[in-house]
């Protein structure tokens, strides 16, 4: 016997009526984040110094940018969906549930922006 409606029971929603998307958006953006910090990782590891000019031209050079970029945008939503779920289980006022989820969502908004800036003036600013 279940206790949902015949409605919820089709559109698999929960109590909440979306936290389905969440959930799923954070598995994903985790599983994203596999391949791209494997890739982030051994990139270093095979550069030959770890220095500004050396860092530059790889941030400059192919793919680099591409995937630098997307591994920021992943790390960025899925931690912004980390915090969400942190700040509504344990932020219990509603007015300072509401004013630390408006400034999440700006500070990795602004995170996002910042890094994105970078890798494209690297990219994208001859040496």
């Amino acid at each position: 016997m279940s206790l949902r409606s015949p409605l919820g029971q089709v559109r698999g929603l929960g109590a909440a009526g979306g936290g389905a998307q969440h959930w799923i958006g954070q598995r994903v953006s985790a599983v994203a984040l596999i391949p791209l910090t494997i890739w982030f990782v051994l990139s270093l590891l095979g550069l030959p110094e770890i220095d500004f000019l050396t860092l530059r031209g790889w941030i400059a050079s192919g793919w680099a940018p591409v995937l630098l970029s997307l591994l920021l945008l992943v790390l960025c939503y899925h931690s912004w969906l980390g915090v969400q779920v942190v700040i509504e289980d344990y932020v219990t006022r509603a007015g300072k549930k509401i004013c630390a989820l408006l400034a999440s969502t700006f500070l990795h908004g602004l995170i996002a922006a910042a890094g994105l800036y970078a890798v494209l003036r690297i990219a994208l600013v001859p040496l």
